[in-house]
């Protein structure tokens, strides 16, 4: 298989199960982790190494090393794999995830922007997601009439914090997760519950036009939930290990333990928390952007902006949201008859936004 994003946490996991399963991978593609990324080519012996800047090509440990969006994209043309893991972070990773279905790959997908921003344009019976919440909904579907479709939140690093104190909370701050080890820019997006919103619309291309909402659950134990028809409600219980839906999207089908049980008596009790704007202020946009899902490439461009500006020590903490929530009223009427306008309005969007 490739992996595009291989020293991130999804893509570590992915290898680890690759390690595992005894499964050969063609391509590595990483950013400037180097030490990592050397000792991963050593371990896996890739045809292929793609990184981020030219200038660290005398670096890697391997004499077919390409560069940029472009290597990127050259490497899956001369890949032979049918499988691709695209843990790329942000809008870099749509072209690739585009480019893979293009030559019929299966794309496992952690890249969460690629269905955001062009989910309409997207075909997504190639595509299996990696996301714990979406890998969750799907492991729950039945042959019974739907009500809605829930996924759950951590409620990132100022859940429990006074409301007065979180805009000026510092990036070091933002970036203190209470469940989960991630990168740095998911990891704000929890914060602001960007990246919930980002879920549910993935969810809503994934599995169709429907009811979805999502709930804080404090643990982080139950991913998902699915309200049948009949009353009934349904949870997908598993410990917080990404390698759980790695394993399904790499291999369809497992049948041995991957993560351990959770122990519900040690577990003791869950909490569940309602999503307020008050906390989380891009939320107040949740029901428009469902009906909408097309303007999911507004909020990203603009997110990504914000989100840089945050870790850089340029605005506040909650500017992040401010500048989101002011890009998605001012681009509100967009348009989107194909790809291309897909990247014409992304860079609209991150002018206006800086």
């Amino acid at each position: 298989m490739i992996v595009l994003g291989s020293t991130g946490s999804i893509g570590v996991n992915a290898l680890n199960i690759a390690k595992r399963f005894n499964i050969d991978i063609e391509v590595l593609v990483a950013g400037e982790n180097i030490d990592l990324l050397n000792s991963q080519i050593e371990l896996f012996s890739p045809k292929r190494v793609v990184i981020k800047n030219k200038e660290d090509i005398s670096k890697i440990n391997h004499d077919n090393v390409l560069w940029g969006e472009e290597g990127i994209i050259e490497a899956l043309r001369e890949s032979e794999s049918s499988l691709v893991v695209n843990a790329l972070v942000g809008f870099l990773g749509l072209r690739p995830t585009l480019e893979a279905i293009g030559l019929d790959k299966k794309v496992a997908l952690a890249n969460k922007e690629s269905l955001v921003v062009a989910g309409s344009f997207i075909d997504t019976s190639k595509i299996v997601p990696i996301d714990s919440e979406h890998f969750g909904l799907w492991y729950l579907l039945q042959d019974r009439e739907i009500d809605r479709m829930i996924i759950t939140a951590s409620g990132g690093a100022f859940r429990d914090t006074p409301l007065e104190l979180i805009a000026n909370m510092t990036p070091k701050e933002a970036l203190n997760h209470p469940n989960w080890k991630m990168g740095k820019k998911i990891t704000i997006d929890s914060s602001t519950m960007t990246n919930k919103l980002f879920e549910l619309l993935e969810a809503r291309w994934l599995f169709g036009e429907g009811e979805y909402d999502a709930i804080i659950e404090t643990k982080s134990i139950i991913h998902a939930l699915i309200d049948f028809k009949d009353g009934s409600t349904t949870a997908h219980i598993a410990n917080a290990d990404m390698k759980l839906p790695i394993s399904y999207a790499i291999l369809d089908r497992v049948d041995e333990r991957i993560v351990e049980h959770v122990d519900l008596v040690k577990l003791g009790s869950l909490e569940f928390k309602e999503i307020k704007e008050d906390r989380y202020p891009i939320w107040s946009i949740k029901d428009d952007i469902l009906k909408r899902p097309f303007m999911g490439v507004v909020v990203n461009a603009a997110n990504e902006v914000a989100v840089n500006k945050f870790l850089e020590n340029r605005i506040s903490f909650s500017d992040i949201s401010k500048i989101t929530l002011n890009a998605y009223e001012k681009f509100s009427d967009i348009t989107l008859r194909d790809i291309k306008d897909i990247f014409e309005i992304d860079k609209e969007v991150r002018r206006f936004c800086e």
